[in-house]
């Protein structure tokens, strides 16, 4: 058969793939036999940013001269070669900035254990959402049915388990789970997970650990510049032993036979990770189609939520010293405000107020006075929930405890005050007051912090030789 008629008579960019056929239903060399000037061009003058290994075609050789082993590239050519089937894909590899059209189609020719088939690609710049959409009824309306369920959710956490338990069930899986990733602190965590009742298999949180991230950002290298890794047979776990073999050891003694691992990726951030766990290696294409697609509309829903949550933070802490800012103090009482009689229980307020910020920053800089306003709020944290705590403004803090006697509140500032003496430096102007019920509660605020500065009058009449450095000072 004349392969190279086959692939000019064909105007997008094609290429003949052949596939060595081996007994007990595996496959050995996997090579580009003919291609067209379009095809050959994409590896002689291959897009900027895209280095091939070899830079001339040369007919029959294997593809992974040109480019690194992928094996969602060579399942998709055994089963069109081999099973004869005729398959799509769309698809964003991570090793190009680009999104792949790609088309597998059998040729009918065999020469003894070699089978064929074409391999047709179109490349779009950005993605296609027509080209996205064109999935099976089933796929499709398991991810509508996730947009929906994310789109209209006001608890994402739970929501994220339903649409987890969903997906898992959907793969035919035993096990199924995101991990999302932080890449500046080095730490990751299960956002959701989804396990089969009679599983045997561990939660994730069980290996999460201080050291787990160590193994996570191993992940990327082990994808190898593809959209995912799909390990559905021990063939295949051979070639990611030989990539990553302290995973695949640690895969294997977790009982894990076969994995599907996406990337969830947002503008080219990653967020984390999804998986499948020990599924039918038969739907392998299937699952692969259903999580391509999901993944794309779940990193965009998690960098939205993670979006929220990060300018829900910076609204509402403090960025210097981790405790809340004054807007959320405002916000709390005004809405203890608002609540009047209806709260009937009392509330505790202290006023502290940071003695000989400013001398600090004069002689010894704004950093040493950084440090002190974070030593400041250690110490508080040892004594009240970190919850409580607002940062009033410069170096006043302020705690609002509900449900909280007198005699008790006293005790507490007795415990800040020695608190504080565990860190250099820091030693509080304290005033506090109680609340009956929240309609009281502007009373308090005044009282606490009418008290606080009687406290730090107090201060400098037993400690005169402190007033010099007042008078610079605070």
């Amino acid at each position: 058969m004349d392969f190279q008629k086959i692939c000019d008579g064909i105007a997008a960019m094609t290429c003949v793939v052949s596939v060595e056929k081996l007994e007990g239903g595996g496959y050995g060399k996997i090579c580009l036999v003919a291609g067209n000037k379009s095809y050959i061009d994409s590896i002689e003058h291959p897009m900027p940013g895209v280095r091939m290994f070899k830079e001339k075609f040369e007919p029959n050789s294997e593809y992974t001269c040109y480019m690194t082993r992928d094996l969602n590239f060579e399942d998709f050519c055994y089963r069109s070669a081999v099973e004869k089937k005729c398959l799509h894909s769309y698809a964003h590899p991570d090793r190009y900035d680009v999104w792949f059209n790609m088309t597998f189609l059998p040729v009918d020719a065999e020469d003894g254990n070699i089978c064929y088939c074409t391999y047709t690609m179109e490349i779009n710049m950005v993605a296609d959402s027509k080209r996205l959409s064109n999935v099976s009824g089933e796929v499709a309306g398991a991810v509508l049915e996730t947009c929906i369920k994310l789109r209209g959710t006001s608890d994402f956490d739970q929501t994220i388990n339903e649409v987890i338990g969903d997906i898992r069930e959907l793969c035919k899986a035993e096990y199924c789970c995101i991990l999302l990733t932080d890449p500046v602190e080095r730490r990751c965590w299960v956002l959701g997970e989804d396990v089969e009742d009679r599983s045997s298999l561990l939660s994730m949180k069980e290996y999460v650990d201080d050291k787990f991230y160590n193994i996570v950002e191993t992940w990327e290298d082990t994808i190898s510049g593809s959209n995912c890794l799909i390990v559905k047979n021990r063939q295949d776990m051979e070639v990611v032993r030989e990539r990553n073999p302290i995973w695949v050891e640690s895969l294997e003694s977790a009982g894990v036979e076969t994995i599907v691992l996406f990337s969830l990726k947002s503008r080219n951030e990653l967020l984390g990770y999804i998986w499948a766990i020990n599924f039918n290696a038969e739907d392998a294409g299937m699952i692969k189609e259903t999580l391509e697609l999901t993944t794309f509309i779940l990193a965009s829903e998690l960098a939205n939520h993670m979006l929220v949550d990060r300018l829900k933070v910076l609204s509402s802490r403090d960025m210097l010293t981790g405790v809340n800012n004054r807007n959320e103090m405002n916000n709390l009482v005004d809405e203890i405000s608002r609540e009047g009689d209806q709260q009937n229980t009392t509330i505790g307020i202290v006023f502290t107020d940071l003695n000989g910020l400013k001398a600090v920053n004069d002689v010894h800089g704004h950093a040493a006075g950084d440090r002190l306003l974070k030593d400041a709020a250690s110490a508080l944290r040892e004594v009240f929930s970190e919850k409580m705590i607002y940062r009033a403004g410069g170096d006043e803090f302020t705690v609002i405890i509900p449900a909280i006697k007198e005699k008790e509140l006293s005790k507490k500032v007795k415990e800040l005050r020695k608190a504080s003496g565990n860190y250099e430096g820091v030693t509080f102007a304290i005033g506090y007051s109680i609340a009956e019920n929240s309609s009281d509660i502007h009373r308090a605020l005044r009282e606490a912090d009418e008290r606080m500065y009687e406290d730090k009058e107090n201060y400098y009449i037993e400690h005169p030789d402190k007033r010099r450095v007042n008078l610079i000072g605070n």
